[in-house]
């Protein structure tokens, strides 16, 4: 792409985003942007690691296979995660970043999914585009149920927001350290669908082939192209930049299931191709 035909993308996403707030280094504006998944930039949110400085000094001793049952481990104690209640007490749901997780691979449509959806929106100033319907504005049903179960109680106690955040810097972690002996930085990833416009917005039409499309939030793509189209006629290929990728099959072995190739991945506008079965 020309560096005026960049620039002319950069400021439509811009005017977008542009009264969005975040947690990161950069612009929502431009993390939102195609410019940005052509040449990321590594992505922090502020203070996560240099407040849990020694879970990663300790990441650094284990290996490829040890490091997840470290994280995982650590996320239990420090969030008491498998606390019991003290005799007599009527036991509570404590909130577990692990429970969204599985939650929004059951039904991104959920309570569990508006609450990773408001943590995308208040770390990346990421707004959503779907829930359980298309999000045009804040003045529609759609918008009133997303905010409505983003502050669900049930899922909204025991520091959830700072739970989802050490998930995102252990999974940057985790890409920079361990998968970049295989890849260069991004992923080709795949997702199926039977209409864009239901959860994803067509910015551009570059050609027949190449799109610019909007995603919402937080979207869930795959790995797997056959299995992309197990889930709709139209099949989208991106090339996601580690930056924003947030969980993937092996990050939490054991804690979720795998069968899908499913990567949990940060919206914004990406350059995506549809590719044939």
């Amino acid at each position: 792409m020309s560096p005026t035909r960049q620039y002319v993308r950069f400021v439509t996403v811009a005017h977008d985003y542009l009264t969005h707030t975040n947690l990161i280094n950069v612009p929502t504006a431009y993390f939102a942007s195609p410019a940005f998944n052509l040449t990321p930039a590594p992505i922090h949110i502020n203070g996560v690691r240099e407040m849990n400085a020694p879970l990663f000094e300790t990441l650094d001793r284990f290996g490829e296979e040890e490091a997840p049952k470290v994280f995982m481990e650590h996320m239990r104690v420090a969030f008491e995660l498998d606390a019991e209640p003290p005799h007599g007490a009527k036991r509570s749901y404590r909130a577990s970043y692990l429970r969204l997780l599985r939650g929004w691979l059951f039904d991104s449509n959920r309570p569990e999914g508006a609450v990773m959806k408001g943590w995308a929106e208040s770390r990346f100033g990421l707004r959503p585009l779907y829930h359980a319907g298309p999000i045009p504005n804040i003045n529609c049903d759609a918008y009133y149920r997303y905010v409505t179960e983003r502050m669900n109680a049930r899922f909204n106690n025991n520091a959830i927001h700072s739970q989802l955040d050490l998930l995102y810097e252990y999974c940057q972690y985790w890409l920079r350290r361990f998968g970049a002996r295989k890849e260069k930085g991004r992923r080709p990833l795949y997702r199926g669908v039977n209409r864009v416009e239901d959860d994803s917005q067509i910015i551009e039409k570059r050609d027949k082939r190449r799109w610019i499309v909007r995603n919402n939030s937080l979207v869930s793509y795959t790995a797997d192209k056959e299995r992309a189209g197990e889930f709709g006629d139209t099949i989208l290929k991106i090339e996601a930049p580690y930056e924003k990728i947030i969980c993937f099959p092996g990050l939490l072995p054991g804690g979720l299931p795998a069968s899908e190739g499913e990567h949990l991945v940060l919206g914004g506008d990406y350059v995506s191709e549809t590719v044939e079965f």
